[in-house]
């Protein structure tokens, strides 16, 4: 354990630090957003928004799993604290896996802006559960609800490429992304001052009536209710407005095809994204536990640690990404991301001061930043346009199913190994992507 110094109880030194880097983050966006066409502008401020909304409630989550999973068991077998926060953070990721290309394939046929709606009426729902969930199994179907929303991730992305040229793409995604890893800069601190907030007496009777534990969640949930009508006035829809013909490949022979034949381009750049995006996600709820055990972070401090990777996800993005994509190609930089993003992970374990902390976490949001826009772009070149939404939708799906054995396995590596082997095990899962050489084929297509 560090001494007391050393812990995230930040001193007046590095609240300093993230307030400057907060000042910094809000002039680059400003300047940025000047380039940024009108229609994506209406889509990003929609997902910075549900971003925020998630982010209140994620990294809190943890916290409540210890509450109300106290002493837990699975089939009669007692289950430790980072394995039983792994299958909670799950849930979230069967109902996305299961969802996702379905979201895909009506958005493609009826628009993607109905899909989009549904899916933030749905998030709003699974906040209020989350908030007045009373038991762990409450808690699960809260985020079975939420990851059932989650799913149009890819319809998202699809409304990106139709709404650009195919060159801009990257960039266009990187901007996207920019928006919705602003939200995870912000969302984490609202969260926690909303910690706060529900010791407040709301009652102006006699009495004390206060939102408590719920409080995190209701404010979540009424953030997304605003987003629902934001989104209904305010975004357009970007494909033609007249449904469409079922598509030639249904979700289940996509998914055969993506197994079947690995090597065809939209296999390689599928099955990399997944890969990749599984183990750097995966590691989240350990990551909480390893802060704390480590570094002295709680419920009320772990906020910042988050905005501190959001914040640097959204300068790599703006600053970084669209120059480096015209520099390299975004086949070649997706793979430097990949390098950049499995060295921070390998790299957690063997910090011991904050100084340390910053620099080898600064790596995971670069890395990601260079790796995932890059290989998103790409997919939406390899495959069919009246097909698109349900591709993006299966990356996604391929992406959940990752995600939904990482963070079981590496809560049970931080159980039985240690707290330093989840972060090796997923260095080492990135750096394996490598292997598949993704985008480096031409872009061939999807065989009917």
């Amino acid at each position: 354990m560090l001494a007391q110094e050393e812990t995230l109880a930040l001193g007046p030194a590095a609240g300093w630090a993230l307030a400057g880097l907060a000042a910094v983050l809000l002039l680059v966006v400003g300047r940025e957003l000047r380039q940024v066409p009108g229609k994506l502008l209406v889509l990003m401020a929609a997902a910075f928004l549900d971003m925020v909304g998630l982010f209140m409630v994620l990294p809190i989550l943890p916290f409540y799993v210890r509450q109300l999973g106290a002493g837990s068991t699975l089939f009669g077998v007692p289950i430790g604290e980072g394995a039983l926060t792994g299958l909670v953070v799950i849930s979230f990721t069967v109902a996305q896996l299961l969802s996702a290309p379905w979201w895909g394939r009506f958005s493609d046929r009826f628009g993607r802006r109905p899909a989009l709606m549904v899916a933030l009426a749905a998030s709003s729902a699974a906040f209020l559960l989350f908030g007045f969930a009373e038991s762990l199994w409450l808690l699960v179907l809260s985020r079975l609800v939420q990851g059932a929303g989650g799913g149009t991730v890819g319809v998202i992305q699809a409304y990106v490429a139709d709404a650009v040229p195919s060159e801009q793409r990257a960039k266009a995604l990187g901007w996207l992304s920019a928006a919705t890893n602003l939200g995870v800069a912000f969302g984490p601190v609202l969260g926690s001052a909303a910690i706060g907030f529900g010791a407040l007496d709301l009652s102006p009777q006699d009495g004390t009536q206060t939102l408590g534990r719920a409080a995190p969640g209701v404010l979540a949930a009424l953030l997304c209710a605003l987003n629902v009508v934001f989104a209904w006035r305010f975004l357009p829809e970007s494909q033609d407005q007249q449904p469409k013909a079922k598509p030639a490949t249904t979700p289940g022979a996509a998914v055969r095809l993506v197994l079947a034949q690995p090597r065809l381009p939209a296999s390689r750049l599928i099955l990399t994204y997944a890969i990749a995006i599984g183990a750097a996600q995966g590691v989240n709820p350990t990551l909480v536990l390893f802060l704390g055990a480590r570094f002295g972070v709680t419920e009320h401090t772990i906020g910042w640690y988050f905005m501190y990777i959001g914040a640097l996800s959204v300068l790599a993005r703006t600053l970084l990404l669209g120059r480096a994509v015209g520099a390299l190609g975004e086949a070649r930089l997706s793979r430097v991301g990949i390098v950049l993003l499995a060295a921070g992970l390998a790299a957690l374990p063997a910090t011991g001061s904050l100084p340390a902390l910053a620099a080898a976490t600064a790596l995971l949001p670069v890395g990601m930043a260079l790796t995932f826009p890059c290989v998103t772009a790409l997919l939406s070149k390899v495959v069919p346009k009246e097909e698109r939404g349900m591709y993006m939708g299966l990356q996604q799906t391929f992406g959940g199913v990752a995600r939904l054995v990482a963070p079981l396995a590496y809560g049970l590596a931080y159980d039985e190994l240690g707290a330093g082997a989840p972060f090796w095990l997923a260095g080492a899962v990135v750096g394996a992507t490598l292997a598949l050489r993704a985008g480096g084929a031409p872009p061939v297509g999807v065989p009917r």
